[in-house]
C-alpha cells in the first residue's frame, strides 16, 4: 500500500464526503480550510508529522453533533474511533493511527482534552482559527440561524445589565467563546494568527454595535 500523501489526502476527502451531513459550518470547505491553516502552522513546526495532521484535519468532524446535542462532548471520540477504523481498513500506516486518533479527539472545544502531541496541537489550533476572522463570523451567524437565535439582545446587546447568553443571542458568542480562543492556542504561530483574526472580529463587533444603536463602551 502506498503511503503517498496525495493518495491519502484523496482517501480522507472521500471518507469525509461519505460521512458529511447538512451542516454548512462543518462541510468539506471547512475541512479544507482547517488543513490550509494547519499547513501555515506546519511551516513553523516542520518536525510535526504532516500526514497525521492532514488526515486529522479532514476527518476530525467525521462524527458531528449539533452544538445543543447532549452528547456533543463525545463526538470527537466517536470521530476518532471511526476515522481510525476506516483508515486501518484502507491500509493507513498502523504506527500513525494512535497519533491520528488523539489529534482528532483533542481538537474539540467541547471534549476539553489537552493535546499531548505537536500534531494534536496543530490540528486543534487550525480548527479554532476557522472560528475566527471573516469566515468564522459567517459560520457564527449561520449556526445561530440554525439554532433559531436572535442576532443580538434588542435593548442590551453588550450584556451590560444581563448575563451573556450565546444560545439566544448570536453576538454574545463573540464574547462568550471566540474572544477566548487565541489564549487557548497551543502553538505560538496559532496564537499570532488567532490574535490577528480576533482583532478583525472585534472591529466588526464595534461596527455592529454602532449600527445597532448602542455605541461600544470603552
Amino acid at each position: 500500500m502506498t503511503y503517498d500523501a496525495t493518495h491519502w489526502q484523496a482517501v480522507c476527502q472521500q471518507l469525509a464526503q461519505q460521512h458529511a451531513g447538512d451542516d454548512g459550518a462543518h462541510d468539506l470547505a471547512h475541512l479544507q480550510r482547517v488543513w490550509q491553516a494547519a499547513r501555515l502552522l506546519l511551516d513553523s513546526y516542520p518536525q510535526a508529522d504532516a500526514l497525521v495532521v492532514m488526515a486529522a484535519c479532514y476527518l476530525h468532524d467525521l462524527v458531528n453533533l449539533p452544538k445543543n446535542h447532549p452528547q456533543r462532548h463525545l463526538a470527537s471520540r466517536q470521530a476518532a474511533a471511526l476515522a481510525c477504523r476506516e483508515l486501518a481498513a484502507a491500509g493507513f500506516p498502523a504506527d500513525k493511527l494512535a497519533a491520528l486518533g488523539h489529534a482528532i479527539e483533542a481538537h474539540s472545544f467541547s471534549a476539553a482534552i489537552t493535546p499531548q502531541t505537536l500534531e494534536a496541537q496543530i490540528v486543534q489550533d487550525a480548527d479554532r482559527l476557522d472560528a475566527l476572522g471573516a469566515v468564522g463570523l459567517a459560520r457564527l451567524f449561520y449556526t445561530a440561524g440554525k439554532m433559531d437565535s436572535q442576532l443580538a439582545h434588542p435593548d442590551d446587546p453588550q450584556a451590560l445589565q444581563r448575563p451573556l447568553d450565546d444560545r439566544r443571542y448570536a453576538l454574545d458568542h463573540i464574547t462568550v467563546k471566540l474572544a477566548t480562543l487565541p489564549a487557548t492556542m497551543q502553538t505560538a504561530a496559532g496564537r499570532s494568527l488567532g490574535e490577528q483574526r480576533l482583532a478583525w472580529l472585534m472591529q466588526f463587533r464595534a461596527t455592529f454595535l454602532a449600527e445597532w444603536g448602542t455605541p461600544p463602551q470603552p
